[in-house]
């Protein structure tokens, strides 16, 4: 898999972008717990109600207030207030959007630095709770007993007229001290968030008694916080949008990309090649391999990233809510690396079949395609049927087995987080009890907490699929790596112009490769242009390979091979193969028109020049009955026409290429003797320059040929004419009489 990553180069801008967007959605969709957390403890516990720093308080208040401060706290209080005389500014002023009713002094909120506001947050909290924490005390005479006899005082022998505010501004410093430090002990006992939440309960009270509306001011925060919310989900959800279509881009870029090569790198197969891939397999690397490549890369993108983000997010951010309680994400992610652990040790020996289970129904379904007029013939059908089942069976039983593996796990996944919920909940209500945590933040916690599961769970995914997206980035890179046997030279030579076409075997020896012996031996011959020269032998002799040499489907083993003087390895194969019209064994057409086949030997050919090979590949009398014409369809391999008709298309399209050199690899054999001489004839007199090597099994397609050279065994046994040969060469005797008469012979 990691040798294709080369592919993902041009899209590395791509990829950068979606990590930015993505690291956007995760912080948004962090966000949003956090805002929730809010609206409970803010919105609806404290009424809207934000810090513990009133944004509008009376003289009176602020007064007692300001007992509990030293004298360097009150100056910097009182400095970000601004004082309002109902006297001089009227009765009737506006704060957060409510018109109220003041009958005395008051002090409003000017200041809004951040760092300000943290230090007055702080500072009222204390303040306020101080003297909320007084009034109580005071309700209750025990306890203001005992709060005085603690200080040292006697409540009974406090002056007429003198209240307890002005009592505690007198005290002696040892008294104050006392009493400071008392209070930081209750604010200690009571904890940060429970000393602002009190002191905000004041800032409440304070507000209902100045007129400001409760109601108004909870609906404000709450709308407020509710539309931040929903422009956060906004960002969240175009972000998630372009990542997807950044995703799915660059996954189809990919997968188009890798494709292209792999087509590119088959084209480029020599035989050799060919026979380490079957067709099958290499259907299914350029296909169903890719394709679990790119889904891989899909999830990549979207998951491989986002998780960690939202995974190390979630955690800083649960710890902030509800550090006492990390054990209960820990225990979550614990149990569900055990689950995966568990799947992935039993899912992933039947993905690394997969792959190969595919390969082999392919090839089932593509013999029974190809050969099924052979299998109709033998009624072989049931037999066939039953070969596909046991292919079919393999694979859908591997696939049933990894799905019903995977599906169990959600399952599971979902007793997990229910779970861990519930724990949440169980753990969270002593602690919010205990005045520990507020209601919010355990909610919101518990949100961190599927978040930060749920980005196990995708990264636990992702790992899952990735064995299987592994094999299949392995068998790609096979074939993407493997290096041709035949190469072109660094700096390839050029045939003399123009190329006449003179084909040279020196001492050709071959053997393929890892056989231990030639197929051919010392093969020379030399095929002159305007020439006919006809290789002919048993089945088996070598006849083909002789011929598979000169376009370069092998390379000799041992001599040479030249054209016009010049090593055929020594110049490219394209220059090669442009001076060659070749015509195989097997006649292949592609599906499309009569036209399009024939333009594969030229596409610039013009109208006359596809007629006349038409012409000479006799091929005029069922191309032209139809109506259609060359524009007639041709169907996937040509199966719409005879093995007649097919061959002499196949002798069409090579001549449009109008080459220096034609090879016919026994292109006559689906063709009668009348087709055969007719055709014969139209090439003697059409190609009379080009240099013409003929494969055949035929000793009457060869009767009037310039050169015979006879194979046996690999190895030359004759050259000559038919006459010749039939008086010097036994090998050649036996197959002409073995196929003619007498007569026919003389």
């Amino acid at each position: 898999m990691i040798r294709l990553l080369k592919y993902l180069k041009p899209y590395s801008f791509f990829i950068l972008a979606a990590i930015i967007m993505l690291f956007i959605q995760a912080n948004a969709d962090l966000a949003l717990p956090d805002y929730m957390s809010r609206i409970v403890n803010i919105g609806i516990q404290q009424g809207g109600v934000e810090t513990a720093v009133p944004s509008i308080i009376r003289q009176s208040r602020l007064k007692q207030a300001l007992v509990f401060l030293n004298e360097a706290d009150r100056e910097r209080v009182l400095s970000s207030y601004d004082v309002v005389d109902p006297n001089t500014a009227g009765n009737s002023i506006t704060v957060n959007n409510q018109e109220i009713q003041i009958q005395e002094s008051v002090f409003i909120l000017k200041t809004t630095d951040a760092g300000e506001m943290d230090w007055l947050n702080g500072t009222m909290s204390k303040a306020l709770a101080a003297v909320t924490g007084l009034e109580q005390m005071l309700a209750n005479p025990e306890q203001a007993a005992q709060m005085a006899q603690s200080m040292g005082m006697n409540l009974s022998q406090l002056p007429p007229g003198m209240d307890i505010y002005q009592l505690l501004g007198s005290l002696p410093p040892e008294q104050r001290a006392t009493l400071d430090s008392a209070l930081e002990q209750q604010f200690a006992n009571l904890g940060e968030n429970m000393l602002v939440q009190t002191a905000i309960l004041s800032v409440k009270t304070e507000y209902e008694i100045l007129g400001l509306d409760p109601g108004v001011l909870q609906n404000q925060y709450i709308l407020r916080t509710g539309a931040i919310m929903l422009l956060v989900s906004l960002v969240s959800v175009i972000c998630a949008i372009v990542v997807g279509w950044i995703a799915s881009r660059t996954s189809a870029g990919f997968a188009r990309d890798v494709r292209k090569a792999v087509f590119e790198k088959v084209e480029s197969f020599s035989s050799t090649e060919f026979d380490k891939f079957s067709t099958a397999s290499l259907i299914t690397r350029s296909t169903n391999d890719v394709t679990q490549v790119s889904m891989l890369v899909l999830m990549m993108v979207r998951m491989f990233f986002f998780a960690p983000i939202m995974g190390v997010g979630g955690i800083i951010r649960a710890m902030d809510k509800g550090s006492s309680m990390w054990w209960t994400i820990a225990l979550a992610v614990v149990i569900l690396l055990i689950l995966v652990t568990v799947v992935f040790t039993i899912a992933i020996p039947k993905f690394k079949l997969i792959q190969k289970l595919v390969d082999r129904l392919n090839l089932v379904m593509r013999e029974n395609l190809s050969g099924i007029m052979v299998i109709r013939a033998f009624n072989m059908q049931q037999h066939e049927e039953e070969r596909f089942d046991r292919a079919n069976q393999d694979l859908t039983g591997n696939i049933l087995f990894i799905n019903r593996v995977m599906a169990s796990m959600f399952p599971f996944m979902m007793v997990i987080m229910n779970g861990i919920s519930l724990l949440i909940i169980w753990v969270g209500s002593h602690q919010v009890a205990q005045s520990n945590m507020q209601v919010g933040d355990m909610m919101a916690f518990m949100q961190y907490a599927m978040q930060i599961v749920m980005s196990f769970l995708m990264m636990s995914i992702m790992f899952i699929n990735l064995p299987r997206a592994a094999v299949s980035g392995d068998r790609i890179a096979e074939v993407l790596e493997i290096k041709p046997m035949i190469k072109d030279p660094e700096e390839p030579a050029e045939f003399p112009q123009p190329v006449r076409g003179l084909v040279e075997f020196r001492n050709v020896s071959f053997r393929y490769p890892d056989a231990d012996e030639n197929v051919i031996c010392n093969v020379s011959f030399t095929a002159h242009p305007g020439k006919t020269t006809a290789i002919i032998g048993s089945t088996g002799s070598g006849k083909s390979t002789v011929i598979n040499l000169i376009p370069r489907f092998f390379d000799v083993t041992e001599g040479q091979i030249l054209i016009d003087g010049v090593d055929i390895r020594s110049v490219s194969q394209h220059d090669l193969r442009q001076q060659i019209g070749y015509i195989p064994q097997k006649s292949t057409l592609f599906s499309g028109t009569i036209e399009s086949n024939l333009r594969f030997g030229d596409e610039n050919a013009s109208a006359e020049l596809l007629n006349q090979a038409i012409s000479i590949a006799q091929a005029g009398e069922f191309v032209y009955a139809n109506q259609e014409g060359l524009a007639a369809e041709i169907s996937q391999g040509g199966t719409n026409v005879s093995g007649g008709q097919k061959q002499r298309l196949s002798i069409a399209r090579a001549l449009v290429k109008q080459a220096p050199i034609y090879i016919f690899d026994d292109s006559f054999s689906a063709l009668d003797f009348k087709t055969d001489a007719a055709l014969r004839k139209a090439l003697r007199d059409n190609s009379a320059r080009s240099t013409l090597i003929i494969v055949t099994q035929r000793v009457s397609t060869i009767l009037y040929a310039d050169q015979i050279i006879v194979l046996d065994d690999g190895m030359v046994v004759g050259i000559g004419t038919h006459a010749e040969l039939m008086k010097s060469c036994q090998t050649y005797r036996e197959i002409a009489m073995s196929q003619l008469s007498i007569e026919e012979l003389s």
